[in-house]
């Protein structure tokens, strides 16, 4: 079996029947596959003029509809459907981040939904990265997406840039987290220039056996892609290493989708502050606003000479600018109501993306875009990792992680901080989890515990459960030795009678709220919570909750802000 497959068209999950009706907002079994009519849904007429003219001569399936005469047809709409089908919720549905996947949530409402599933599906790229992800789409809590942009050479549309011969590397990196209630997100780009220490990774070969490939030490991040063969696992496992934060999927595009992407969505809008003119990009902007697309988009990511101090974190600031302008493009009115431009968009991306197996098919990766949908962009922050220059080198060009900045934001991430301020209504309503942490406290001595490592550290159950009797006054506290798997995140599970108990020990132990799993009614009789310590568990006394604001002088900006690069 290879290591990159292609989605299978014959592989059809039985969430894949179920399609979305545009005229009532609400999902229908499709039990025809054959490209007929199903039930409330009708074929949609070819529709002419530029980019919407997809019909028989693709072979494809238009997003839109026929209109019935009133009375006719089991599909009847009422009068309103039309005005419906244009309300704002329609247009809140979709975060196309995922870099237009959403866009097939909305063109599945055809009576072509199974064909242009056949067609994206078939479009994607999986790569198997094994343990270095997770093989669910999304779990409860807290999601963290790498988003990989390659500098590969090769392929179409990519031959006139650098090395033609190059596999590609990081050559540009964001961890997108996800908060765990899906209010906010923060997107925190890498710099390609880290030097930093990549682990061992195994990766699947194209015979199907497993290969390791032995990790390296101080070497820029973005070798931990493509050099020595490794995969986009091992750049998963590398930011794990960095950052403490568990990376549950990857998302990687390659020189060419910038083209492709902004083309399809009718350009990108940019700012500049000044006029550029670039003979190495090729990039010659004016002052003030402009769209560009195609090789011009490219071009704009790619110029590290023309803002700022001319190095790859001002790049970075620009990148970010580009994409929150790409999102706000991707949500706009012009975007969401026009079928030709959100088939464009999908086919696009999908053609565009390679993915780890976990998100691999357009069910999948659907699922994962309505998810990411209930993100509004004014809670998405961009950041940069804190960094400092590379005190080993007497001309610095590389970078090192900043010790104290870079940390305090880890831990906000791993704490699942937001870096947005949340708009009230959804800060109310937020977990019920959270609201009990503001209830009465258990006197310490009627504390009961078993604790159990999940976590990395050897012992670190024996030495919790001593720690706690010996210093902060829990005796009924028990080493339950390992527990049956490991577990990235610290859990602290308890009935509902032992609310008092979990805040006391969350204070103790600096557990935060995302930590505390409620499970069913109390028996009414003596028995124990259960402390699963995690992979973020650091030693006893170190607490798990971030701090309560962002580091000092980090660079960042919103999704939902137009700013000038200068």
């Amino acid at each position: 079996m290879d290591a990159h497959s292609r989605g299978r068209a014959d592989e059809i999950d039985p969430a894949d029947q179920w399609v979305l009706d545009p005229r009532t907002g609400t999902y229908e079994l499709r039990r025809n596959h054959s490209g007929g009519e199903s039930s409330g849904l009708s074929r949609a007429p070819h529709r002419s003029g530029g980019r919407s003219e997809f019909a028989a001569s693709r072979g494809e399936v238009p997003a839109q509809r026929t209109s019935r005469p009133a009375g006719k047809g089991r599909g009847q709409e009422p009068p309103d459907a039309r005005r419906r089908t244009q309300s704002k919720p329609r247009r809140k549905r979709a975060l196309l981040w995922t870099g237009g996947v959403m866009a097939f949530v909305i063109v599945a409402g055809s009576a072509g939904a199974y064909t242009l599933y056949r067609k994206l599906n078939g479009n994607l790229d999986t790569v198997d990265v094994g343990d270095a992800g997770s093989r669910h789409v999304s779990a409860d809590g807290p999601l963290d997406i790498l988003i990989i942009g390659t500098d590969k050479r090769t392929g179409e549309g990519n031959e006139g840039y650098g090395d033609k011969g190059s596999t590609g590397h990081a050559d540009t990196s964001i961890l997108f987290h996800v908060s765990a209630d899906r209010t906010s997100a923060t997107a925190m780009s890498i710099p390609r220039d880290l030097m930093t220490d990549i682990p061992d990774c195994t990766t699947r070969q194209a015979d199907g056996s497993r290969k390791v490939v032995p990790g390296s030490q101080h070497v820029r991040f973005n070798v931990s892609l493509g050099q020595e063969g490794r995969d986009p696992g091992c750049t998963m496992r590398t930011v794990k290493k960095i950052t403490g934060l568990p990376v549950d999927h990857f998302m990687m595009v390659d020189f060419n989708a910038v083209k492709t992407l902004s083309t399809a969505v009718g350009g990108v809008t940019v700012c500049l502050d000044k006029a550029v003119r670039d003979p190495d990009s090729h990039l010659d902007l004016p002052a003030g606003e402009s769209t560009i697309e195609g090789e011009d988009a490219l071009a704009f990511v790619r110029t590290r000479h023309s803002f700022g101090n001319q190095s790859d974190l001002d790049r970075i600031k620009v990148q970010q600018q580009f994409i929150g302008s790409m999102i706000r493009r991707m949500k706009s009115d012009d975007t969401l109501t026009d079928p030709g431009r959100l088939y464009d968009l999908a086919d696009a991306a999908t053609e565009a993306l390679t993915v780890d197996s976990g998100i691999g098919s357009i069910s999948k990766l659907t699922s994962l875009a309505r998810e990411l949908g209930r993100i509004d962009t004014r809670n998405i922050t961009f950041v940069t990792m804190p960094v400092k220059d590379n005190p080993a080198e007497p001309t610095p060009v590389t970078v090192v992680v900043d010790p104290q900045k870079a940390q305090q934001l880890f831990a906000m991430m791993r704490a699942d901080t937001s870096l947005t301020e949340v708009r009230k209504k959804e800060q109310a309503a937020k977990s019920e989890q959270e609201a009990v942490l503001g209830g009465s406290r258990a006197e310490t001595a009627d504390i009961r515990v078993d604790v159990l490592n999940g976590g990395d550290i050897s012992g670190a159950a024996s030495s919790t459960v001593t720690w706690l009797r010996d210093e902060q006054g829990v005796p009924q506290s028990v080493n339950m030795a390992n527990a049956p798997a490991k577990i990235e995140r610290t859990t602290l599970a308890y009935a509902s009678d032992q609310g008092d108990q979990a805040r006391a020990l969350a204070d103790i132990m600096g557990l935060p709220a995302t930590a505390l799993k409620q499970g069913a009614a109390g028996t009414g009789s003596p028995q124990a919570m259960v402390l699963t310590l995690g992979a973020d568990f650091e030693g006893v006394g170190v607490p798990l909750t971030g701090p309560a604001k962002a580091p000092e002088d980090i660079q960042r900006a919103s999704a939902d802000k137009a700013e000038c690069a200068k």
